[in-house]
């Protein structure tokens, strides 16, 4: 995700336990996430009707309890609850209110056991508002856009809405033929029949909700690469000129960011752009998704097209555990821009630095990037004063160690959940001073005040 006040934007570490059952899962977004079990893998069977905007579906979820469980509960708000089984034996009771679906199965759920909850529902979806403007599955001119960060997934399928909660996906969307279906995954079937055709799309890396996402729109499909990555793009037949231009150095920003960050986590990548215009484009596991507004001809928005493909490592395959490490996939993002930039001929790393630092000093210093708060989780100085962090980290290990330290932290932690401490852990454990790494992420993360930058005669 990319700043809302300029631009917003299976193997691997075992994500952190999650709270008991009667608890919320992240103090940023309270009403969301479900303790007491984890989730396996959501197989999500969609009927959807573009003009009437009417979703008919069937969510089945796999879950392991982490605690005896009497009752289950999920987030879903705006659609309605038809029928509700668990282990193939209707429940003995539900009560869905408030964006949750309480489920009392039949026979308790044993500590450790697997289950498997099958809903039933359907509705007119719509986003909802929130702190971050509108969030979830939203009508388009034509089709349908669905951007969850950090809590619109319940828009569209019950789920266990919590960062740290990542599963395997099978999504099945049967809509009008005219239309192209894009959801995260590899797309292996599609099959039309009479005036409808059903996409089926598997996710076999694990995923985070807020990064599920359906695209549906008149568009074409242009094929812009097989190595060293599947990468596509679907758009409006009126955009693919514009496009051409404004996309023409995603492949070297791609081999760039293996460069540097190590291997591309997914199984390909596709851009959407919609025939709408958006305020800021959005990531989903292995997909980037632009507004008309963002293809002008011109490459205007290149910079936006490096930090949503950096999402790909950094927020996408390393999920924050909580909502409060954000940093870890914004701050990251963002000096991915700062290195297109420099590759590129553009301004280096350093001089994006001083130009950055100076608009921060100007600003308030309210901010404390390990911990933002969800009022400043997406707030611009987060993004920069991260990427500045991971600069000055940069200069204090050198270019050699500091990269091999991007490449071991997603390498470590591919399709995993992570937090702050880990990565100051594992750059603290690289460095040939460690208590010098730990000073500098006192100073950068854990206050408000704005550090003063370190003089350097190295030019990045």
């Amino acid at each position: 995700m990319v700043a809302r006040d300029t631009n917003r934007g299976g193997a691997g570490k075992v994500a952190k336990a999650l709270p008991g059952a009667d608890a919320a899962g992240d103090r940023y977004v309270p009403t969301h996430g479900n303790g007491g079990y984890r989730v396996e893998s959501y197989e999500l069977d969609l009927d959807y009707r573009v003009n009437s905007n009417r979703l008919t579906g069937k969510a089945t979820i796999t879950a392991v309890a982490t605690q005896a469980l009497s009752r289950v509960s999920f987030d879903l708000t705006g659609l309605r609850v038809a029928k509700v089984f668990v282990n193939g034996r209707r429940a003995a009771r539900y009560a869905h209110r408030n964006g949750k679906l309480h489920v009392w199965p039949a026979v308790a759920i044993a500590d450790g056991a697997e289950f498997v909850v099958d809903v039933q529902y359907a509705g007119n979806p719509a986003p909802v508002d929130s702190p971050w403007g509108e969030l979830g599955w939203e009508e388009l001119t034509e089709g349908v856009i669905v951007a969850s960060q950090p809590s619109g997934a319940a828009t569209w399928f019950p789920c266990n809405d919590h960062p740290g909660d990542k599963a395997h996906y099978r999504i099945t969307i049967t809509t009008d033929s005219p239309y192209h279906v894009v959801a995260n995954g590899r797309l292996v079937s599609r099959r039309t029949k009479a005036s409808r055709t059903s996409w089926v799309f598997d996710q076999a890396a694990p995923m985070a909700t807020y990064l599920a996402t359906v695209q549906i729109g008149r568009y074409d499909v242009l094929e812009l690469a097989e190595s060293p990555v599947t990468m596509r793009a679907v758009l409006p037949a009126s955009q693919v000129r514009e496009f051409r231009s404004d996309f023409g150095r995603q492949l070297d920003m791609m081999r760039l960011f293996i460069k540097l960050f190590g291997p591309y986590p997914f199984g390909g990548y596709t851009v959407v752009v919609t025939d709408d215009p958006l305020e800021i484009p959005l990531e989903a596991q292995g997909i980037s998704v632009f507004g008309s507004n963002h293809v002008d001809g011109r490459r205007g928005s290149e910079r936006l097209v490096a930090h949503e493909l950096a999402h790909q490592w950094f927020g996408n395959s390393l999920t924050p555990s909580e909502w409060r490490h954000i940093w870890l996939n914004e701050g990251f993002a963002c000096y991915a821009e700062w290195l297109w930039s420099e590759e590129s001929g553009g301004l280096t790393a350093a001089q994006q630095v001083s130009k950055a630092y100076s608009r921060l000093r100007g600003l308030e210093q309210d901010l404390l990037l390990s911990d933002p708060g969800p009022e400043l989780m997406f707030d611009d100085r987060l993004y920069k004063r991260g990427a500045i962090t991971l600069h000055v980290l940069r200069q204090l290990l050198g270019d050699d160690t500091f990269f091999e330290l991007l490449r071991t932290w997603t390498r470590q932690n591919r399709h995993g959940s992570v937090t702050t401490e880990d990565f100051i852990s594992l750059a603290a454990g690289l460095a040939p001073d460690a208590d010098a790494v730990r000073d500098l992420f006192s100073a950068w993360l854990d206050s408000s005040v704005l550090p003063a930058l370190p003089r350097s005669s190295r030019r990045h």
